[in-house]
């Protein structure tokens, strides 16, 4: 992928004027019972199959991450919405104590909304529309997805929570910023 020149360029900027303020990535990722399936070994011949429990109900993990320390907040929500990400921007900022973040993210509705309250030590950052291929953090929920979802039938909505936990927890800031490294960070 091309380095984007404006995102480096916005971020060495806002760098400039606070150089000790870290990176992070935002979004958010919608788990559910809609069946996740790939492939899977099987003897030959034999066509193998996998059993799901289709369904509606879903939950929203929202997690920033620091490709370059592989630090990772994440926080599970029922929706997304603008009182569902102020939450989000309030667990950050407790969780960032006295630090600083840039946080780069895309310009869904409720993360440009009026009612969005930034805490004063994270600053947004915007990507351009339709460019999911600029957030890194788009790869942990493919990853997430992989492991905790496929092939599998959970019970119940709880038990796909567990697994995502289960999941998130083992992954380790070395392996997040493996799966999250981005050749458009500074530092």
């Amino acid at each position: 992928m091309k380095r984007p020149k404006w995102l480096l360029k916005k971020l060495s900027e806002m760098l400039g004027r606070r150089p000790e303020t870290q990176i992070f990535f935002f979004d958010e990722g919608r788990f559910c019972f809609q069946p996740v399936t790939g492939r899977r070994w099987a003897r030959k011949g034999v066509r193998p199959r996998t059993i799901v429990r289709p369904g509606y109900q879903n939950f929203y993990v929202y997690s920033a991450i620091n490709p370059m320390t592989g630090e990772e907040v994440s926080l599970f929500l029922p929706w997304v919405s603008t009182e569902m990400m102020n939450l989000f921007l309030a667990h950050l900022a407790q969780e960032l104590g006295s630090r600083g973040c840039f946080l780069v993210m895309d310009r869904a509705g409720w993360h440009v909304s009026q009612g969005l309250k930034l805490p004063p030590n994270i600053e947004p950052v915007l990507l351009p529309p339709y460019s999911p291929e600029l957030n890194p953090v788009e790869r942990l929920w493919q990853w997430l997805k992989r492991h905790s979802l496929r092939n599998r039938c959970h019970r119940d909505l709880d038990a796909i929570m567990d697994a995502v936990r289960d999941c998130l927890q083992g992954a380790t800031p070395a392996f997040l910023q493996s799966i999250c490294r981005c050749n458009y960070t500074l530092r």
